[in-house]
């Protein structure tokens, strides 16, 4: 059976998938609204407000929470990104509407206590402080400040940890009244699940939220910066990112396509030329981040301080390559990764669930996936290297960097490797 979506009065989205073969039902609430709609003084609430919603409603606590959704072998969490907000439960398929009525009164009636609020906010700031230890999540923070500056884009999900010390309740409400609109908001289900009854639930559980407004996002210029750390480290870490197609472009396609040839898998340009040939890193890859107006493809590698100067060499010279020259059977065989993956969704009701409510919230419908299969068929080696030629030729990187920094080259020197290339 196809997609099905309903829309309610107050403009919120109810879309379901049906898979009468499997016994379970993945439901979940995304909402258009993350840590980029986040004033500066608000860095990390949205986070903050997500870990809230499990502490405890005005019927439940936060044990009976737990309790109750595990009582009947289900599972909830929630996860917050840089544009949506995503709180999501899997259970058997008898049990959809405990799992629906649980996330619904997490994500409308949650109490924000004043003493769970602090203890939630030391468990933050002991994330905040794990991910600084964690030089490959520090690396990709430092990444997004080098791309996009002062920018919200460029700050990290989780907050510095002075500004979440002292996040009040009053500005956790605040945020949430002028964000949490119906018209925001997208509920969905996949798995053996009836539209029908699901959308009639969700309009008596939601159907009075306000309508309210579409985000009012400032987009971001490409900063092409460097943002570095040093640590006592073993390797050093290293993220070079470019501004790319934004996910409303055509070229998006290509843009998947080519970040799977260039680090996307063993067989890519990347990690055979990096690491099977010449031995220079364990982990190397490339990737395409992609907002509403923005986006980016980066390339990720680590190494130890004595072998960075050749990674960086070696690392630019494969990027630049992608410019003057992309196979056939590479780009096939790119495209038969992304393929393969888009339809491997289509047997997880979680990983379907999530695909289809971010494909509502940023195109306002749901493509049929023979339709993005089509439009990853039609991407050209062609495409591919000239799409390489607009991104990497002359242009001057982002560079995030941890670690032992005294053998690195300058940050203009690195980026004079592609800044000079046209």
């Amino acid at each position: 059976m196809s997609v099905e979506i309903s829309g309610l009065a107050n403009g919120l989205t109810v879309v379901t998938h049906a898979m009468p073969h499997i016994e379970t039902a993945a439901i979940g609430i995304w909402v258009k609204a993350g840590a980029r709609d986040e004033l500066p003084e608000e860095n990390g609430i949205a986070h903050f407000l997500e870990h809230m919603a499990f502490k405890g409603t005005k019927r439940r606590s936060a044990q009976g929470i737990a309790e109750e959704i595990e009582s009947v072998g289900g599972e909830i969490n929630a996860a917050t990104g840089m544009e949506t907000t995503t709180y999501y439960a899997r259970v058997l398929k008898e049990d959809w509407k405990l799992a629906l009525d649980i996330l619904a009164d997490i994500f409308l009636e949650s109490t924000l206590d004043a003493n769970e609020l602090e203890r939630e906010r030391g468990v933050i700031l002991q994330e905040i402080a794990a991910a600084k230890d964690q030089p490959d999540d520090l690396v990709f923070d430092l990444a997004q400040a080098a791309s996009y500056g002062e920018h919200p884009l460029g700050r990290s999900i989780l907050g510095p940890a002075e500004l979440v010390e002292t996040l009040s309740r009053d500005q956790m409400i605040s945020w949430r009244d002028r964000n949490y609109w119906a018209s925001r908001i997208v509920v969905c289900a996949t798995g053996n699940i009836d539209h029908q009854a699901f959308a009639r639930e969700v309009e008596r559980q939601f159907g009075h939220i306000e309508r309210g407004q579409r985000p009012q996002r400032q987009s971001p210029a490409f900063a092409a910066q460097a943002s570095m750390e040093q640590k006592a480290l073993d390797q050093t870490h290293l993220v070079l990112g470019f501004s790319a197609p934004n996910y409303r472009d055509p070229q998006i396609y290509q843009l998947q396509v080519l970040s799977s040839t260039l680090g996307g898998g063993m067989s890519s340009r990347l990690f055979q030329e990096v690491r099977e040939k010449r031995g220079l890193c364990y982990s190397v890859f490339s990737y395409g981040t992609s907002y509403e107006d923005v986006g980016q493809l980066g390339v990720y590698a680590a190494t130890s301080p004595e072998n960075t100067p050749e990674l960086i060499d070696v690392t630019a010279d494969v990027m630049l390559s992608m410019a003057e020259s992309v196979s056939d059977k590479e780009v096939s065989r790119a495209k038969a990764q992304l393929k393969s993956s888009l339809v491997m969704n289509l047997e997880s009701p979680s990983s379907r669930a999530d695909q289809i409510a971010r494909q509502f919230l940023a195109f306002g419908q749901v493509p049929d996936v023979s339709t993005l299969v089509q439009r990853i068929e039609e991407v050209t080696s062609e495409n591919v290297r000239a799409l390489a030629q607009k991104i990497f030729s002359g242009k001057r990187p982002s560079l995030g960097a941890v670690g032992q920094l005294s053998t690195m080259a300058s940050y203009s020197d690195i980026a004079g490797r592609f800044a000079r290339l046209r």
